[in-house]
């Protein structure tokens, strides 16, 4: 983003710089670096980024050569000035001096990845912030980077999975796009000429087919509107929350949907105990992870554990376990490996999660090539049954 700061260098003259950073901090401390005193910050305006590479911090590939760095020997300052040196990418560049300059200036870590919000995730940085406390840095990257990448499992799945319907959906639609389009005024036009008495079906269809055919531009800017509005829609959060109400309702997918937010609830919980980090704090940084409602049950789960309850009997009284969840962390209280239970009830959560995916891929496919196939054998029915009765009276 381009901010405009208002600084001064002496105290008397006034000076207006534009800054490119990624945050309101990165900006002052830019400016700062160069001998300024910020008087004030505005005109937050996004910069023009050429890809999405560009816009996202590689957090997985960063935590992977940190971890590398540390392992071979080098202090924290150094594997940050490695990684500064070898950076050519411009906006990654930035996040990453940032960060060392920070290091260098006396703040600890997880506060130089914190100036960073728009990098570093709050779970990332509590996880290192958990560390510093244990001195095991190489340790909690490594532990963030196996938590990453069973969440991104769960996630390529459900990615995976949607792949093949939305290529036959959007084939199926192109050439029934097309028959209605370009196929149908055509068939309309001959039987025009034919003057014979169509069926219903057949003369609605080609009306509609001489309807396209006169207007034709209109029709295509509609088209083109619909689907602009509709991935606007799909963008606002509103929408998105609304479309997730509404599948939470239905009785079966609202299941799975919530039993892949338990998934991610204690995964998060298993990685920052293991950590170090206490019950409570760790249960107020998953809290972002949840939807609003899960949100709400685990901010009274909390508050349970801070008067004293069993973590296990608080997860139960907010709704956020199942029978065997809460059997296995009852385990984990009395032998002392809470951490361990959490993972390991993750790790069933997201197995049922992938069975259920795989379960409905298998039905939902034929069911969409039959609703497909049959929309078009009925367009191509319903273009030819006047050729039909033709040939039928001719004989």
């Amino acid at each position: 983003m381009r901010f405009r700061i208002l600084a001064t260098q002496d105290g008397q003259n006034l000076v207006t710089l534009p800054v490119d950073a990624d945050n309101v901090k990165a900006a002052e401390r830019a400016v700062q670096q160069q001998g300024y005193a910020v008087i004030s910050v505005s005109g937050a305006l996004p910069t023009l980024r050429f890809s999405a590479r560009d816009r996202k911090f590689p957090l997985a590939l960063f935590s992977h050569e940190l971890r590398s760095l540390l392992d071979a020997g080098l202090t924290l300052p150094e594997a940050m000035s490695a990684l500064v040196e070898k950076e050519a990418r411009p906006a990654v560049r930035r996040v990453l001096e940032g960060v060392h300059t920070e290091l260098m200036q006396g703040s600890s870590f997880s506060a130089a990845l914190a100036g960073q919000e728009a990098a570093f995730p709050a779970l990332f940085v509590a996880s290192i912030r958990a560390s510093e406390r244990t001195g095991d840095l190489p340790e909690a990257l490594g532990r963030y980077l196996a938590y990453e990448q069973q969440t991104d499992a769960v996630r390529k799945k459900v990615i995976g999975a949607s792949v093949y319907p939305a290529i036959l959906i959007g084939v199926g639609l192109l050439v029934a796009l097309f028959l209605l389009v370009y196929v149908v005024p055509r068939f309309a036009s001959v039987y025009e000429d034919s003057g014979r008495d169509l069926p219903w079906m057949s003369a609605l269809m080609l009306g509609w087919g001489r309807f396209l055919d006169a207007h034709a531009l209109t029709v295509a800017l509609g088209v083109v509107a619909a689907v602009a509005l509709a991935v606007y829609s799909v963008s606002l959060q509103s929408v998105r929350a609304a479309v997730e109400r509404r599948l939470l309702a239905v009785p079966r997918i609202g299941e799975r949907m919530r039993v892949y937010q338990l998934a991610r609830l204690y995964r998060t919980l298993g990685m920052l105990l293991r950590g170090g980090m206490p019950a409570v704090q760790a249960m107020r940084n998953a809290a972002p992870l949840l939807r609003p409602e899960l949100r709400e049950r685990l901010a009274q789960a909390q508050s349970g554990v801070e008067h004293g309850r069993a973590m296990s009997d608080a997860l139960e009284a907010s709704g956020l376990t199942t029978p065997v969840a809460l059997r296995m962390l009852r385990v984990g209280e009395r032998t002392g490996r809470m951490h361990e239970l959490m993972e390991r009830i993750a790790g069933y959560y997201e197995d049922d999660t992938a069975r259920s995916i795989e379960w409905f891929t298998r039905l939902f496919e034929p069911i969409l090539m039959l609703v497909i196939g049959g929309m078009i054998g009925g367009i191509v029915l319903l273009m030819y049954m006047p050729i039909f009765d033709l040939a039928g009276s001719l004989r």
